[in-house]
């Protein structure tokens, strides 16, 4: 009897030091305190919003090469609008003595230990990727099955537009876990690799010849970089790849599709044959 009134009153006067505390950390709130508040959570999305409107819009008002470099701007200018606004709401809601930020820090460290363990993980990620940089705005990269131009880098993860503009949300905590393959790492071209499969036959400099003329021949075309055409030998035929870059890695698909139409018209033009597959190869 004795040790469980011992431990009801030890119990109870742990519960007061909390409260204790919890009153010496968190500072007296008003009505004003609270307005206070709210115009600046509001001036914070507002200035973010701002922010990436007017950084897109002067990304594409300048020269190419001046593209990314802008848009890569957005997260890092997000990030000290976010800790900007959370300074001055912690000063507003806060008694923050020494003691009080060592007891708050422990309190959020176990809260977000406990809680918010893979939303903590993304943040973390999405800084240290901040510093490291495995991708950026505008990088085309595939993580996972999910491939596209990444268009958004927010404080838990990016959003990636694929090829059929779908939008994909992907947390940075892909980075502790996933390879991630990043094709023009902060340039703003990307190599493109087409690839054709011709029968055995054919006249192998011929298609050589034509793959370099269709590639340097087209609009797109970045003449810059090195065009090069290697080969590949298949039971069923000839695998050609033609490697080159685009001037603008947006342009990946579209530039592909010009080289394939007129490789493809040039080849009819020759009488260059494709390879006949197997009953049972077409069959699967």
């Amino acid at each position: 009897m004795f040790f469980s009134s011992f431990f009801f009153v030890l119990l109870a006067q742990t519960d007061k030091n909390n409260v204790d505390r919890a009153s010496e950390i968190i500072s007296e709130i008003t009505t004003f305190k609270i307005i206070q508040g709210i115009v600046i959570v509001a001036i914070a999305y507002g200035g973010i919003w701002t922010t990436a409107k007017l950084i897109d819009w002067l990304s594409e008002k300048v020269p190419l090469r001046l593209r990314l470099p802008i848009k890569q701007s957005i997260p890092f200018l997000r990030a000290f609008i976010l800790g900007f606004a959370g300074v001055f709401l912690i000063n507003l809601f806060l008694n923050l003595s020494p003691n009080n930020v060592l007891a708050l820090t422990g309190t959020v460290a176990v809260a977000l230990g406990f809680a918010f363990k893979d939303y903590a993980s993304s943040v973390i990620a999405g800084i240290i990727g901040l510093f490291e940089v495995p991708y950026q705005v505008g990088d085309r990269v595939k993580i996972g099955e999910h491939y596209g131009e990444i268009i958004t880098y927010g404080l838990r993860g990016i959003l990636l537009r694929t090829p059929n503009d779908d939008i994909v949300t992907i947390p940075h905590n892909k980075l502790w876990t996933d390879a991630i393959a990043n094709t023009n790492k902060g340039n703003v071209e990307a190599q493109t690799v087409v690839d054709f499969y011709l029968a055995h036959e054919v006249n192998v400099d011929r298609v050589i010849q034509i793959l370099y003329r269709v590639a340097y021949t087209s609009k797109y075309t970045q003449l810059k970089f090195p065009v090069v055409v290697v080969m590949e030998e298949k039971p069923w035929g000839t695998h050609f790849k033609l490697k080159c870059y685009p001037i603008d890695a947006r342009d990946e698909f579209i530039y592909k599709t010009d080289l394939i139409k007129r490789a493809k018209q040039t080849f009819a033009k020759y009488s260059l044959t494709y390879p006949a597959l197997p009953t049972r190869q077409l069959d699967s």
